[in-house]
């Protein structure tokens, strides 16, 4: 809980640090963002419907789904952190990748989510940088969700 609350903090303060000046910006060839998540599933299609269908992912004909940063109510900045290998923060799933979505209505979605079965493993409304909550999807893959504060 500590280590997302300092990782979250940072992220607030890159994400309001404004623009950097010529002078302090790095030599090219460096990471300037995700340009996509990717990972092996047991049934893509299934598991693609899911999360279309549970949590609202745009998925479209391809398979995938176009997330933009410029998305109302989107945070600015993705955050990136390496945990330790003996991290409990992803239980009980047993996966090394853990995805926190960004979330614009957390109650509407945890209301859609339990009407069609989704068990919430948890729920914390008292963090400083947002509302979160957590849940495994069909191939048990822990879900990070967050609605940030506004």
């Amino acid at each position: 809980m500590k280590r997302r609350s300092i990782f979250l903090l940072c992220l607030a303060v890159l994400s309001t640090a404004g623009q950097a000046t010529a002078a302090s910006a790095p030599p090219a060839g460096h990471i300037t963002g995700v340009g996509g998540i990717f990972f092996k599933a047991k049934d893509p299609k299934a598991l693609a419907a899911w999360y279309h269908d549970v949590l609202g992912m745009p998925v479209e004909a391809w398979g995938g789904a176009a997330l933009r940063y410029d998305a109302p109510k989107h945070p600015p900045a993705l955050a990136w952190s390496a945990f330790p290998a003996s991290t409990k923060y992803f239980a009980p799933s047993t996966s090394g990748l853990m995805i926190d979505y960004a979330v614009d209505d957390m109650d509407a979605l945890l209301a859609r989510l339990r009407s069609k079965g989704v068990t919430v493993l948890k729920r914390d409304d008292s963090d400083p940088n947002g509302r979160f909550a957590w849940i495994l999807d069909p191939e048990g893959n822990k879900v990070e969700l967050w609605e940030p504060k506004r």
